[in-house]
């Protein structure tokens, strides 16, 4: 029998990939874009925390700050939760 050429080998070898990548993609649709959108809910919720901490700690209009803030962290806490939960089916 003949050698594949380099070419062939290839070719193969990146059919290989492709169909890997798609089984992966049909087990876990759409992971990549939900674990960019809890990143960037996470990084929202960390900057609203921040800035309605700044705003309880100055004094100014604390009793809707304190509530606001306090919805922040659950923002935060979930996002986290969410793709620590994401990694998690990553490895099973």
């Amino acid at each position: 029998m003949t050698e594949p050429t380099p070419s062939q080998t290839e070719s193969t070898q990146s059919k290989r990939e492709k169909y890997a990548f798609l089984k992966a993609e049909a087990a876990a649709p759409y992971k990549g874009l939900r674990q960019f959108i809890y990143i960037v809910f996470g990084a929202s919720g960390a900057i609203g925390g921040f800035v309605f901490l700044i705003q309880a700690l100055a004094g100014r209009d604390v009793e809707s700050a304190l509530p606001n803030l306090a919805l922040q962290v659950g923002v935060v806490a979930l996002m986290v939760w969410l793709f620590r939960l994401e990694g998690r089916k990553k490895r099973q």
